[in-house]
């Protein structure tokens, strides 16, 4: 293939892309410059199609230490395991792709993405999406791309694409989108409480970025297409299909509509292995056949009943969530903890406040230096969530990401850190699930940050929202089951305050959504956060006063740079002994911060009024009690201030003439004076003089 490249201005930078020189034996490459910042995707596929019963596609995300000029930190000196930033981007660029690929297509699809070169300017994520589409669209995969992907911030109320790092610093809103050139396939963000309609504003900023990559491959994509390989959607012979219906039709509409998941998954089993027991002598082999038109037909009433009567499998109508409870303060040595239950799905939340040691580390490409987190949010989902008996290989990428939305919902509500300096650790545990766990880790989240005396700015709780779409008949569903989620064509969730939205995740299988049903669905989720967040409120309206009687207290002083080094003293001996006096730890930055942390308020008060006698400034008119260090014949040196000493001359010790120094005061004696002055060159003149009365 002879190589190919464009490249255009774009969001007020170079952006070029190009395909045919690199990774030529994939069947599909793409490379993409953005600033400095580039990406190489590499597509491969099988030549046969899978035995599996779902479509194989694997998406990889790798950056390069390389790409920054660095090299991996650690003992072993070459890049392991992805890390939860690369594992998030694989998912962007796997939900961006996913939904275009032709229904019946099993061939083992896998797509690689290498962040090649880092400026630490341009995020490289968002431009995987499009390196990515590129590379399928020039491949022999069928595919019906192709895609754009876009990363919108807002900054002094200007709508920016493809924000830098330094602008999403200040921004109100991080939200990337992907789409085709005329509707949206995926989106994921973070905003700081923006209104519904101010959502939808960014979502259509970011569709007229999306249209110019799209117009940019396909100038590329003419020039270079290749054939796409053939398949060929095996169907059922019509008279198995006839045959499977007249046996179940009506009898999954009954098991389907069962009131519990437990009940509704146990007929279904039972419903299908009794069908294809029967009609396996009359189609003998035909075994998976039978079993994926009953699928079907669970599929068509599903949606069918929704469509048609506006009825759900657990007998709500479109709007109404489901049941909620919520308790907090239900694990006694937690620092705060929350049990949130919606319908079959049940979150145990907990808050461990912790000191600056306890932050995370993290080295990335995108920054210089290593850089530290102080919120983090880690989501679990155990097997028996759901009923099942599967292995536990660690955290999966679904944990992540999971984990990663719900962080993202609550970060913007914390307190500022110089207000509020802990190290916080958010754990969510799914002890049962039918219906979005993430926003259920959301409420139980915000409730459990309460709970533990966290002072946030408010209240956050989280709905997903569905969709069946068949032609020009949409329902949008509230608060969406498992099987809703499964059977239907979206997955919308929507994170947020009563003031407006700190989060949002959407993933579509169809080709596919305008921005009217996004509206809609934004507006019907503001209605139900509205409603969940009247009953969480119920339980626990505001941050309690005091924190638990375990958590450790944290003092913070703002000391002169200058005077760290009498704080840590030689060696750190002196910081080390301050530790040992009051049973703290002491953290000091390079800005004269100050952190002391204690298990209680007395201990890190101690400290507190020994390092700020430590770092004292003297002040011209205070007084003070010194201890005089050295006697002259001209006045004694005064230790003022620990480690300052100013000079007490013989003139100023007393009223009328001092023969000697000795007469008055001796090494070692201590003597309150009065500072009368700091000279230019920082000498100090005291004087014990002026506290004496003349008589």
């Amino acid at each position: 293939m002879t190589p190919l490249h464009i490249e255009r201005q774009f969001a007020g930078r170079g952006l070029r892309l190009e395909s045919g020189k690199l990774a030529k034996q994939a069947a599909g490459n793409a490379l993409i410059r953005f600033g400095d910042t580039v990406v190489l995707a590499a597509v491969t596929v099988s030549d046969s199609e899978s035995a599996l019963p779902f479509f194989p596609l694997t998406v990889e995300y790798r950056e390069k230490s390389y790409a920054a000029g660095k090299i991996p930190g650690g003992f072993i000196k070459r890049e392991g395991r992805p890390t939860d930033d690369e594992v998030l981007a694989a998912r962007l660029v796997d939900r961006s792709i996913r939904p275009l690929f032709p229904e019946g297509f099993r061939n083992e699809v896998q797509v690689f993405l290498y962040v090649l070169s880092a400026d630490q300017e341009n995020d490289a994520d968002v431009l995987g999406i499009t390196a990515a589409s590129l590379a399928l669209s020039l491949s022999r995969v069928p595919w019906e791309g192709p895609i754009g992907g876009v990363r919108v911030g807002r900054v002094d109320g200007q709508w920016v694409l493809n924000p830098t790092f330094a602008q999403l610093e200040v921004s109100d809103i991080d939200l990337v989108v992907a789409g085709t050139a005329d509707s949206i396939i995926m989106v994921e963000g973070s905003a700081l409480e923006l209104p519904e309609d101010q959502i939808a504003e960014a979502l259509a900023f970011a569709q007229k970025g999306i249209s110019e990559l799209v117009e940019m491959q396909r100038e590329l994509i003419a020039q270079g297409a290749v054939p796409k390989m053939s398949f060929t959607r095996a169907e059922p012979p019509a008279e198995l299909v006839e045959r499977v219906r007249e046996l179940a039709g009506s009898r999954v509409a009954e098991a389907l509509n069962l009131p519990e998941k437990s009940e509704r998954a146990q007929a279904l089993a039972a419903l299908k292995s009794t069908v294809v027991e029967q009609l396996l002598a009359e189609f003998p082999d035909r075994g998976a056949d039978i079993e994926e038109v009953l699928d079907r037909i669970e599929y068509e009433t599903m949606r069918t009943q929704v469509l048609e009567r506006g009825e759900r499998i657990d007998g709500r109508d479109l709007d109404t969530v489901r049941p909620i409870t919520c308790e907090v303060g239900i694990l006694p040595r937690a620092h705060g903890s929350a049990l949130f239950t919606r319908g079959q799905t049940q979150a145990l939340v907990s808050t461990t406040l912790g000191t600056v040691s306890d932050e995370q580390r993290i080295d990335t490409i995108d920054v210089v230096e290593e850089t530290t987190k102080s919120f983090m949010l880690h989501y679990n989902f155990p097997p028996f969530a759901t009923g099942e008996v599967k292995p536990v290989r660690g955290v999966s990428r679904r944990e992540i990401g999971h984990g990663a939305l719900a962080e993202r919902a609550l970060q913007p509500l914390l307190p500022p850190y110089e207000e509020f300096p802990y190290t916080i650790r958010v754990v969510s545990d799914i002890l049962e699930s039918n219906g979005s766990s993430s926003m259920a880790t959301v409420c139980g989240g915000s409730l459990a940050l309460m709970d533990a005396g966290v002072p946030i700015k408010a209240a956050c709780a989280g709905v997903a929202m569905g969709l069946i779409k068949e032609g020009d008949r949409v329902a949008v569903l509230t608060d969406i089951l498992g099987t809703e989620d499964h059977l239907g064509d979206m997955d919308f969730k929507v994170a947020g305050t009563r003031e407006g939205v700190t989060a949002i995740q959407m993933d579509i299988k169809i080709s596919g959504l305008d921005l009217q049903i996004i509206r809609q669905a934004l507006e019907k989720a503001r209605v139900a956060r509205l409603h969940i967040l009247d009953i969480m409120d119920q339980t626990l309206a505001r941050p309690r006063s005091s924190l638990s009687k375990y958590a450790p207290r944290i003092i913070t002083l703002q000391v002169n740079p200058e005077r760290i080094g009498d704080i840590i003293g030689p060696k750190g001996k002196t910081i080390r002994s301050i530790q040992d006096q009051t049973g703290t730890e002491i953290n000091v930055d390079d800005s004269g911060l100050v952190t002391i942390s204690a298990m209680n308020g007395e201990q890190a008060e101690k400290a507190r009024e020994m390092i700020s006698a430590l770092v004292q400034e003297p002040e011209v008119g205070k007084v003070y009690e010194g201890i005089v260090k050295s006697t002259t014949a001209f006045g004694a040196f005064v230790e003022i201030l620990p480690g300052v000493e100013g000079l007490l001359h013989i003139s100023e010790l007393q009223h009328g003439r001092t023969e000697r120094t000795e007469d008055v005061v001796k090494k070692g004696d201590r003597v309150r004076v009065k500072l009368l002055e700091i000279d230019g060159r920082g000498k100090m003149r005291l004087s014990r003089k002026a506290l004496l009365d003349k008589s």
